[in-house]
């Protein structure tokens, strides 16, 4: 069963990424966004599907891409494709917005985005002439950074588990610490209802 789960995770490192296709309407900004755990390579291409080649220049977006703390990793505007590429400094989801200029208003624009993350960014043809490797020695290379990947996209999930666990138990201990309060506090109303009450029928002499 877990060679069986290891193969599945090797083919999907390995197997590369079909883009995303969506549309971009003018009276909205659409943001995609994918939780990436800190140094990882991204590596994304975008461009704008032509329906009508009469519209080739006209036809433009707008586009920007946020790391988890709001700080911008890409930005231009008014382009009919571009790309971008980056290493991630800390973990979180990492957005890629687009958005049509005011010229276009009225407008739905097709944008096709092809989106990479860690092994699957990696130039592996490059990096094949670089070394001069080739055949079995660069699949086994290419196999041995996916196992390194899925070790550590497993070391993140198990930070994350500890995180959330972590939380889930400091938020039980206060809900259980205000529990205790907020019965002491009704305690100590009663006692203090009963004892004006026995003050009050003392006074008027029913007790």
């Amino acid at each position: 069963m877990a060679a069986s789960i290891l193969v599945l995770l090797l083919l999907i490192f390995l197997g590369g990424v079909c883009a995303l296709r969506f549309d971009v309407s003018s009276t909205f900004t659409r943001c995609l966004a994918e939780e990436i755990q800190s140094n990882v390579l991204v590596l994304a291409v975008y461009r704008v599907v032509l329906e009508d080649a009469t519209k080739q220049e006209k036809l433009q977006i707008s586009a920007k891409v946020t790391s988890p703390y709001g700080s911008i990793l890409h930005s231009v505007e008014n382009v009919s494709s571009g790309r971008f590429s980056f290493t991630t400094k800390e973990s979180g989801n990492y957005a890629a917005c687009f958005w049509l200029p005011p010229t276009l208003h009225g407008e739905t624009v097709s944008v096709e985005l092809d989106w990479k993350t860690g092994i699957i960014a990696k130039d592996w043809e490059t990096i094949a002439r670089k070394d001069k490797i080739e055949g079995v020695e660069l699949e086994l290379m290419k196999l041995q950074g996916a196992v390194e990947a899925i070790h550590e996209n497993l070391q993140y999930l198990r930070h994350r588990e500890k995180e959330m666990r972590d939380i889930s138990e400091l938020t039980n201990m206060r809900m259980a610490w205000f529990s205790i309060a907020s019965l002491t506090v009704c305690l100590l109303v009663a006692g203090w209802q009963l004892w004006h009450l026995k003050r009050y029928f003392e006074k008027k002499k029913l007790i």
